[in-house]
């Protein structure tokens, strides 16, 4: 549950500072024997950082749960 723990506090981390992932996907508009023309269309996926920190939460409490102080 350690490792889960961290992984789940680093992911809020990322998504804390990385609010904004961005990507293109690329269509083909126009096609014939000599030219082709594509069209590159972004699309942005956006996270509060607000998702981010209650994710970092919930690793902690993943991580604390399991902490056995012997």
């Amino acid at each position: 549950m350690k490792k889960i723990g961290v992984v789940i506090i680093l992911l809020g981390l990322g998504i804390t500072i990385f609010t904004t992932i961005s990507y293109f996907t690329s269509r083909k508009m126009i096609e014939s024997e000599k030219v082709e023309i594509t069209m590159n269309k972004p699309f942005h996926f956006t996270f509060s950082p607000i998702s981010g920190i209650a994710l970092m939460g919930i690793g902690g409490i993943l991580f604390w749960q399991t902490y056995n102080p012997q």
